[in-house]
């Protein structure tokens, strides 16, 4: 097993696009049923426009459930349960981009209709989602994945710039949460898509577009 270790060891050992995912730590389970989201709660927007930034220190400890169901709402939460309206916007309402959320216990998928996660891989594949050093220890990374088959009334050659739109999207309601929760994240694209794609268990249609990681920074813990 490899322990955390900075980006220069990684080059250094030839471990780039090599690690693979590590055992679970915790106790995980089938799903996770999130607390309902708060969303009388928080900073207004112009303050959190002020404050957003990219952080790229993050403090081990995991984020508290409230913390992490109010997160994963302003990622891609339905706003509008009567027209299934969520809080990021997506080319003829595709809702192509499904967000994975990367744990030390498991890898599980966001559900924005029952607001809960389901575990789709037992196994802690944060490593896999970056070649930076803080994606090892991190309390989670969030991993934006494109489902092409989702956006059949899109013309194909549009598909994968709509997509990023989408998820571009969602990661910026991520850093406003972030900087109204007090909370350090990062968006970031550097990665092996091939390690992942196998770590996550993703077909053919599906394409990874995105990670971001989130957590408490150190200088606040």
């Amino acid at each position: 097993m490899v322990e955390a270790m900075n980006t220069l060891t990684k080059l250094a050992l030839g471990l780039i696009g090599q690690l693979k995912p590590q055992a679970p730590s915790g106790d995980a389970g089938p799903g996770i049923a999130l607390p309902p989201p708060r969303i009388d709660d928080g900073l207004p927007l112009m303050q959190a426009l002020r404050r957003r930034e990219s952080q790229r220190e993050f403090a081990p400890d995991a984020l508290a459930p409230q913390q992490l169901s109010d997160l994963l709402w302003a990622a891609a939460g339905i706003n509008r349960p009567a027209l299934g309206g969520r809080t990021a916007p997506s080319a003829m309402n595709s809702q192509e981009v499904a967000l994975y959320v990367a744990l030390p216990e498991a890898l599980y998928l966001y559900q924005p209709d029952a607001h809960a996660l389901v575990m789709t891989k037992a196994s802690d594949v944060r490593r896999v989602t970056g070649y930076q050093d803080f994606v090892d220890s991190a309390p989670l990374d969030l991993v934006y994945v494109a489902d092409h088959a989702q956006m059949k009334l899109v013309p194909a050659a549009q598909r994968e710039a709509y997509a990023y739109a989408a998820a571009g999207a969602m990661a910026q309601n991520v850093y406003l949460f972030c900087a109204s929760a007090a909370l350090a994240t990062v968006i970031r694209a550097w990665f092996d898509r091939a390690a992942l794609t196998q770590a996550m268990g993703l077909h053919n249609d599906q394409q990874l577009l995105l990670a971001q990681t989130v957590g408490r920074p150190i200088s606040k813990r």
